[in-house]
């Protein structure tokens, strides 16, 4: 009886260490965060969630699912878990809040919510490295094109090339920078316009100005013109942009079009 009995357990024991025992939720977390190391996001997401709607997880770990969601296409989700948890991670390294900051903004952007994604691409220039700023420029130039500031899209743009010839000036890298220059080039295009409305705007209120003064002072409209002259040459110089790309003029691309189709930047 001994003998069976002694035959029993070692039996029971075998088939008890054979069914595989459920990881605990401590082992689960650390699972989702390799997966996230390897930038397996769907498969840290999975876990991530189960966990959050179980413990409520900390502003770390809502960051981290965030990321996930932007390389899902999950914009909406994306947006809501970093908009949260970017304010509670101040004291976290600069590189890793870059992470955070830029995946927002891209997220934003991709929603079309081009405000709401600026401050985002602004946080993100503060604590990116260099050779990261290109693209965060690149971002920033559309932001503005497609709220039509003319003058900050090609500041913007114009970084970004500085930044593409100076780090990454590379035969990968010809067309993003051929189309860099093609969108400064539109917005000069749009600068001039803008020149040309505000000049003859310029001109007609001191031709205005003129006659107003003609009829009462009759002897004064040498003055007006001279401080009229000098108000449009002004304005001309601040404005006038020259093209920095290797002293070469690219073509003008269609910006109106591109504002239409509201294209989509994400590689």
């Amino acid at each position: 009886m001994k003998k069976v009995g002694l035959i029993l357990i070692v039996s029971l024991t075998c088939i008890f260490q054979a069914i595989p025992q459920e990881p605990r939720d401590s082992d689960r977390l650390g699972m989702a965060l390799e997966y996230f190391r390897s930038a397996k996001y769907h498969e840290a997401l999975l876990i991530f969630e189960k966990l959050d709607r179980q413990y409520r997880l900390n502003p770390r770990f809502h960051a981290y699912m965030g990321v996930c969601y932007y390389y899902e296409w999950l914009y909406e989700e994306a947006c809501k878990y970093l908009d949260e948890a970017i304010p509670q991670l101040e004291a976290f390294a600069p590189h890793e809040r870059s992470v955070y900051y830029f995946a927002d903004g891209e997220s934003h952007f991709q929603l079309q919510q081009y405000a709401e994604a600026i401050p985002y691409y602004e946080k993100a220039l503060t604590v990116c490295y260099e050779n990261e700023k290109g693209e965060i420029y690149y971002r920033l130039g559309f932001c503005y094109l497609f709220a039509e500031d003319w003058e900050k899209a090609h500041s913007c743009f114009k970084a970004a090339l500085d930044n593409y010839l100076q780090y990454r000036n590379s035969e990968d890298m010809n067309a993003r920078i051929t189309q860099t220059a093609h969108m400064m080039k539109g917005c000069e295009e749009h600068l001039k316009d803008l020149i040309a409305k505000d000049t003859i705007a310029k001109d007609t209120l001191i031709k205005d100005i003129m006659v107003t003064d003609t009829m009462i002072k009759g002897n004064d409209t040498k003055d007006l013109i001279a401080k009229g002259n000098s108000i449009k040459d002004t304005l001309v110089r601040n404005h006038v942009i020259r093209d920095t790309l290797r002293n070469k003029v690219p073509e003008a691309v269609n910006i109106d079009e591109i504002y239409q189709q509201k294209i989509e930047i994400k590689e």
